[in-house]
């Protein structure tokens, strides 16, 4: 079967500049910051219904553990400082549907024709995931953190600070919102040929190695259950990420037999 120049599939955007598409990324970051800016604002009404919800884990596991108090503050500016950051998290979530469509629009030029009609699939996937793994971080991984630290040192009378109780829950909840990506980022690095599903298998075992590395790292505590919590979502994720890529290799297979 012969080629011809309309059978061919079509990239828009190839003779584009280094600063035109520096130029481009500049226009979708600060749409971005505008959008989460908004989000923020909206959030800020709402800051304290958030918190409510926010500090409910470890009120839960203080009376699991049969101990009265609550979170306390050292310093005068630490409430309106949680408050901020409150609204602050609740904005991203908020404005995630918006900040995810500026990165396809920023990514959408080097695409295929075809592999612009699925703006929408992208947005709704990237959006789920998000808030999915901000939820599990918030529903599985931070009251299972919280419960350990506060049976561990349950001899102690705890006195947590909202500063570093904030702190943790937006590392845990923000953290698994981006890692829960990871199936989209495997979905775009197969579509611009950087990585394929056999090479994802033939590397497995350095890649789990990495992840419970990483895992290591990030989890604030240093027993092998919560090491685990955090490991295993992002092991599944890959094997999900190794279907993706094979999907794609496959399809891309599959168009260049039939040509």
């Amino acid at each position: 079967m012969v080629e011809t120049a309309a059978s061919l599939p079509v990239r828009q955007g190839r003779s584009m500049s280094l600063m035109a598409h520096l130029e481009e990324l500049r226009k979708r970051m600060i749409f971005s910051v505008v959008g989460v800016l908004v989000g923020f604002l909206s959030c800020w009404s709402f800051a304290d219904r958030i918190f409510g919800l926010m500090q409910q884990p470890i009120i839960g596991v203080l009376r699991h553990h049969g101990i009265a108090g609550g979170l306390v503050y050292l310093n005068p500016t630490e409430p309106f400082n949680l408050y901020l950051e409150v609204a602050l998290v609740g904005g991203l979530f908020a404005a995630s549907p918006f900040v995810f469509y500026q990165l396809w629009l920023f990514i959408a030029p080097g695409l295929y024709r075809t592999e612009k009609r699925y703006v929408l699939p992208f947005l709704l996937s990237t959006v789920g995931l998000f808030t999915a793994g901000g939820l599990f971080g918030y529903k599985m991984v931070y009251p299972a953190s919280l419960d350990f630290l506060i049976g561990y040192g349950q001899r102690f009378q705890p006195m947590i600070t909202i500063g570093e109780y904030t702190k943790l829950f937006v590392t845990i909840t923000l953290g698994f919102g981006l890692i829960f990506e990871m199936p989209i980022l495997a979905l775009f690095l197969a579509l611009m040929r950087v990585i394929t599903a056999r090479w994802m298998l033939r590397n497995l075992r350095y890649s789990i190695l990495v992840i419970f590395i990483i895992a290591a790292i990030v989890t604030p505590t240093a027993d092998i259950l919560n090491m685990c919590l955090f490991a295993a979502p992002m092991v599944a994720l890959y094997v999900i990420s190794i279907g993706v890529a094979w999907l794609v290799n496959s399809k891309r297979e599959r168009g260049a037999g039939a040509v």
